[in-house]
Parts: structure tokens; C-alpha cells; sequence
């Protein structure tokens, strides 16, 4: 049997707030809004080169507006690979992300560490050339 992830679920304070902050700020893709009724939706979000989609979920009680910003216990919750690290993080600053960690060099790769705007921790790597 073939499987794959096809999305993760991102608990969110509102859709708008979020779609704006990860399409505004981070540039990402707005491929799924889709009206569920009764104030819901299937928001889904793609980094701009593809991969794994995020779905964007309001919290619905109290246990869940507590996970916001901290699904991973305070680890890294994604890692998003670009292209060009400086880049990125010139573009991401410019437009209001903070960085917890700036770039630094690793074996695996260029790597800085973000936080979305509800504090979940990102790390933006780039790569190591193979």
C-alpha cells in the first residue's frame, strides 16, 4: 500500500489572521478555503514550492487554544527548506517575522529559527549541497 502525509493540522486563533500571516508573511500558498458551515472551514496552506499542506484549524476549547503555539512542547514544530537562507530571512524580517536564532551553519545544512505568530518554532534550512 502507497501512503504519504497529505496535511498537518496547525491549531488557529481565526482563518483570516492565519491565511493572512502565512500567505502575507511567509509567503506561503492559499490552495484550499472552503465554507463547512456554521462559522468552519477547510483552510488549507502550502509552502510555495509545494509539499505537505497545513490545515488551518480554529480552536475549538479550551485544551485546544491552550496547543496554540505550542503543538511541539516548545521543540521545533516544522521545518521549512528553501532555496536561499539569506535571502529568506531578509524577505521574512522585512515583513514583520521574529527570529529566535539567527542563521548558523550546521552539517546538515544553513539553518535559522523563526516563530509564527502565535510562537510555534520553525526552522528555515537550507540544505546542505550533496
Amino acid at each position: 500500500m502507497a501512503q504519504r502525509i497529505a496535511s498537518i493540522t496547525l491549531l488557529v486563533d481565526a482563518y483570516d489572521k492565519a491565511i493572512a500571516y502565512y500567505v502575507g508573511a511567509l509567503g506561503f500558498r492559499l490552495a484550499v478555503d472552503t465554507d463547512r458551515g456554521g462559522g468552519d472551514r477547510w483552510v488549507e496552506i502550502t509552502p510555495s514550492g509545494g509539499g505537505v499542506a497545513i490545515r488551518l484549524a480554529v480552536a475549538k476549547n479550551d485544551k485546544q487554544r491552550q496547543a496554540m503555539g505550542a503543538q511541539s512542547g516548545g521543540r521545533v514544530l516544522c521545518v521549512l527548506y528553501t532555496d536561499d537562507l539569506g535571502r529568506d530571512v531578509l524577505a521574512y524580517k522585512a515583513r514583520g517575522v521574529i527570529f529566535q536564532e539567527e542563521p548558523r551553519q550546521e552539517v546538515y545544512g544553513a539553518v535559522a529559527v523563526f516563530q509564527d505568530y502565535l510562537g510555534n518554532r520553525w526552522d528555515l534550512l537550507q540544505p546542505a549541497a550533496t
